[in-house]
């Protein structure tokens, strides 16, 4: 697979529970600054992975390399077992990759359904190739009840939206082509429980269907438990703890978190020394 394959081509059907992403020995500075240190990592066909760790850690900086904004400066990416190399965020998409920031990058004057075609806009034919408005509101409507968002209307504008429903709009555009691998930054954070939980359902739902793979992350442990198969501890750079979630609790994560920092600094008190 080439960083120059086209978004919607038909792929092959990868084997539920295969190896549909993996990350060998990435590291990546910026000048004197190392936030990455050979990181590993695996992500399984329709596996949803929590990525933690404390700020620093280099958990932004992993999901900016697997997105095209940055490139590694040594290491591996592999895509269904085949080495890739992203020159750009579009060549990352064009692979199948997609990521949904904080931020969300929604048009807030925009209706929902025109945010859904936003750079893919459908429309008609003629001199003038006017927006075929019609036509992109029955797809959109049709799409997300096919995936369970539910909106007021796709005519409403997504200003009018609750946190959770704007949320719950920006996954949709994401996962509305080809893609293959949903990568989310902190799609919980500042909601409430009952927004929480639209999140929770529609990541878990996108998932077991077995159309997309996903890394989340996020800094409340209790949100990825319920959230997450599996998940993977990054500090200072490296991943230190992979845990399936049913093999741990909560609070054996926080203690092995904790058990790990105290191995780092007793490290670099030893190389100090």
């Amino acid at each position: 697979m080439s960083a120059d394959a086209h978004p919607g081509e038909p792929t092959p059907p990868v084997a539920p529970g295969a190896t549909v992403l993996e990350v060998r020995g990435v590291s990546k500075s910026f000048g004197a600054l190392v936030v990455l240190r050979g990181i590993d990592l695996a992500l399984r066909q329709g596996e949803v992975l929590g990525l933690v760790g404390d700020n620093g850690a280099g958990k932004s900086t992993l999901v900016k390399i697997l997105s095209g904004f940055h490139p590694q400066d040594e290491g591996q990416i592999l895509l269904e077992g085949k080495r890739v190399s992203f020159s750009s965020v579009g060549a990352a998409r064009a692979n199948g990759i997609e990521t949904v920031y904080q931020d969300l990058a929604l048009i807030p004057q925009l209706p929902v359904y025109q945010n859904l075609f936003l750079g893919h806009e459908l429309t008609k034919f003629g001199p003038l190739r006017v927006l075929d408005k019609r036509e992109m509101r029955k797809l959109a409507r049709q799409y997300l009840d096919d995936i369970n968002v539910a909106v007021p209307s796709v005519d409403a504008d997504s200003d009018q939206l609750s946190g959770g429903q704007r949320q719950a709009v920006a996954v949709a555009r994401a996962v509305r082509a080809a893609t293959k691998i949903l990568l989310l930054d902190e799609p919980l954070a500042a909601m409430g429980a009952r927004e929480s939980r639209l999140i929770i359902d529609l990541v878990k739902d996108l998932a077991s269907s077995g159309r997309v793979s996903i890394i989340v992350i996020d800094h409340n442990y209790a949100h990825l438990f319920e959230l997450c198969d599996r998940i993977n501890v990054m500090q200072g750079g490296r991943i230190t703890i992979d845990r399936q979630v049913h093999e741990t609790s909560l609070e054996e994560l926080t203690e092995l978190m904790v058990s790990s920092y105290r191995r780092q600094l007793e490290e670099v008190e030893s190389a100090g020394a």
